[in-house]
């Protein structure tokens, strides 16, 4: 079965698939305060505006990283 983190900001969550990650680090060099490989948990949903981590999310090659929209956000 395959690992799945999620992260949540109260409008999205960032799902990562670390099984699917090519480690191109496209997503660390975009929005390095949100993606940040040397912290733990790597991913902090707190750092940027949800817009920003939406188009940066669409940018990871391997589809590792996804987006899932809130329902209570709606």
């Amino acid at each position: 079965m395959q690992k799945t983190f999620k992260y949540p900001n109260g409008e999205i969550t960032v799902i990562w698939k670390p099984d699917l990650c090519i480690h191109s680090g496209i997503c660390a060099r975009g929005l390095p305060g949100v993606f940040d490989p040397k912290r733990r948990p790597w991913i902090d949903t707190s750092q940027a505006e949800t817009h920003q981590i939406i188009e940066q999310v669409k940018k990871c090659p391997s589809g590792a990283l996804s987006i899932m929209i809130d329902e209570d956000a709606k």
